[in-house]
């Protein structure tokens, strides 16, 4: 009977701990400062709370004799921190490419239905009635701006390993450029129309074999030369870019995927998505860029998230008995100094906060350690995943302030409940039996 009681008792600690845990992670930054502010006017205004930080200082002052069990909590707590800040920035690296990618200025048109260029089909008869819909800007010439596309997926040799990847292949129209801004051809030219002639992302040149302007790659047992090279800064710069009236041939593709067109003003959306919606002839819808682009990246991220903190919240709970182990050892072995403190008057909430606070700082020591090593480690750190066309997406990890804060509250939360019951302990410490013992 008793094994059972403790396996429960054990078990209800476990839980106690992580759902204290998730309370304090999610505390908004208002409510983690006014707690922060109430905790230091009693530190500085109340007789209990000078007694507690004259428990701290020397607290404070033997941690270097006990350099073992205090290095034990920070590594804990900041390799933690460190594989839950990696994990969220590669998230919100991957959600920022795509979030870049496009703008409100532009919109992309697809078969009704479609979640993204994929499995979308846009005959060519039907091309020339969407390009002329109302809505759609017109260029100097008096053409409407308009690029019907199709997105071809290739396999290229990687240059980590040598295997093939997938990677995509976009023909576009003529009015491509005008469309994207902020593409800069920065080494070559720009392709010849008709030509078998591609441009490269700058990321795509990095992540892929044989891409190097002047370089032939055989694709669909066709020879393409590769003419330039390009940077966009969203996710394009993962991309091939040729001749859509010669990639489509190539492919034996008859249709284009969507359309990308450029809206006239702030009413061009509204007019095109309500002419679209009139024409029954054809069955399309339409999204702005940048809501597209945004869209494609939230059930990636979205899994990066929970991943992270499923695997955060494993190791943090590793990280919580390490540093009970630790402290209960560190209380253990200052018996004596807290049954002295005691005896000359410390009651047990200054001791509870002494304790408390020694954790708290560790604690805090682990988070910025990594934070800093996740920082100097991973931000700007380029990789590739598959992106929801089933190509290579390159993007660069993010750790942004936000994620180092939310970093930063994972490790004192592990510090707050690794430290509670300890601290407890050492306020419930007979004196006379820690002073006999000692």
């Amino acid at each position: 009977m008793s094994k059972t009681k403790r396996f429960f008792s054990g078990l209800l600690t476990i839980v106690v701990l992580v759902v204290a845990l998730v309370v304090w992670i999610v505390l908004p930054w208002f409510a983690v400062a006014a707690i922060a502010l109430a905790v230091a006017a009693w530190l500085a205004f109340t007789r209990s709370g000078a007694l507690a930080l004259a428990a701290t200082r020397i607290g404070i002052a033997g941690l270097p004799q006990r350099w073992g069990a205090s290095s034990v909590i920070v590594i804990g707590i900041a390799g933690v921190v460190g594989v839950l800040v990696a994990m969220l920035a590669m998230g919100e690296g991957f959600k920022a490419t795509l979030s870049n990618t496009g703008g409100s200025d532009t919109a992309i048109i697809l078969r009704g239905g479609s979640q993204a260029e994929t499995n979308s089909v846009i005959t060519r008869d039907q091309e020339p009635l969407v390009s002329n819909l109302p809505g759609i800007r017109r260029g100097a010439d008096g053409r409407p701006v308009s690029s019907p596309e199709l997105s071809q997926v290739v396999n290229l040799p990687s240059k980590a390993d040598g295997t093939d990847t997938n990677v995509q292949f976009r023909g576009v129209g003529p009015s491509a450029w005008a469309l994207r801004p902020n593409l800069k051809i920065v080494e070559g030219r720009r392709f010849t129309p008709g030509m078998r002639e591609m441009v490269v992302g700058r990321g795509a040149q990095h992540q892929f074999a044989g891409l190097e302007v002047g370089k032939q790659v055989r694709l669909a047992n066709q020879a393409w030369t590769v003419v330039g090279a390009f940077e966009s800064g969203d996710s394009h710069e993962s991309e091939l870019w040729a001749d859509v009236d010669v990639l489509g041939p190539t492919y034996q593709r008859s249709a284009y995927q969507s359309v990308t067109v450029a809206l006239d003003g702030k009413n061009g959306f509204k007019q095109l998505a309500a002419a679209l919606a009139a024409d029954p002839r054809l069955k399309l819808d339409a999204m702005t860029t940048h809501d597209y682009y945004a869209k494609q990246s939230e059930a990636l991220t979205k899994f990066l998230r929970i991943l992270g903190i499923v695997i955060g919240t494993i190791m943090a709970v590793g990280a919580i008995f390490g540093a009970l182990n630790s402290m209960y050892a560190a209380v253990a072995g200052r018996s004596r100094e807290i049954a002295t403190m005691r005896a000359l008057g410390f009651r047990g909430s200054p001791v509870v906060v002494a304790v408390m606070l020694e954790t708290m700082l560790l604690a805090l020591l682990g988070g910025l350690l990594g934070a800093l090593v996740a920082w100097l480690a991973f931000n700007g750190h380029t990789v590739s995943t598959l992106g929801n066309n089933f190509s290579q997406v390159v993007f660069q990890f993010r750790v942004s302030p936000a994620l180092l804060w939310t970093g930063l509250k994972w490790a004192l939360g592990i510090g707050l409940v690794g430290g509670l019951f300890p601290a407890l302990r050492a306020a419930r410490l007979p004196v006379t039996e820690a002073l006999r013992a000692a």
